[in-house]
């Protein structure tokens, strides 16, 4: 256990998120989702709320502020489900102003899954609860 360090960010978690850079992409996705079939590398968080892990991965992870929208959401052919909303606030919080989201077409976020750097398997059992986020830089404050 790590000061400060959500305990849902295991040691490969950790590790896959400090190895990202930037522009590279992080995929948060529910228990339907074929995660093993299209990750490069897969972290599996089973019976853990996908609120809960994009919390966790949010709490280290900057989001890219060169473009447009750092992140994107599998679009929902029966309008917008509740989830994106939980995604909404929590993007909000960790990025303390709104964030850009873009709804992706189911197949086309299976495509641009499969190009992500890392994907995290959930045990979210909400419809459509998949989240991609896009890495961005650390600037140097001083």
């Amino acid at each position: 256990m790590l000061k400060t360090i959500n305990p849902l960010l295991t040691g490969e978690l950790l590790a896959i998120l400090r190895d990202m850079g930037h522009g590279d992409e992080i995929v948060l996705v529910d228990a339907n989702f074929p995660a093993a079939r299209v990750a490069q590398r897969l972290v599996r968080l089973p019976g853990i709320g996908i609120d809960r892990a994009a919390e966790a991965v949010l709490s280290l992870f900057p989001l890219d502020d060169f473009v447009e929208t750092p992140a994107a959401v599998m679009a929902c052919p029966d309008g917008r489900p509740e989830i994106f909303d939980v995604f909404d606030q929590l993007l909000v919080t960790a990025n303390e102003g709104p964030v850009q989201v873009q709804q992706v077409d189911r197949f086309d976020f299976y495509e641009r899954t499969k190009q992500a750097y890392a994907v995290v398997a959930t045990g979210e059992r909400r419809l459509y609860a998949n989240l991609i986020l896009k890495k961005g830089v650390l600037r140097d404050d001083a």
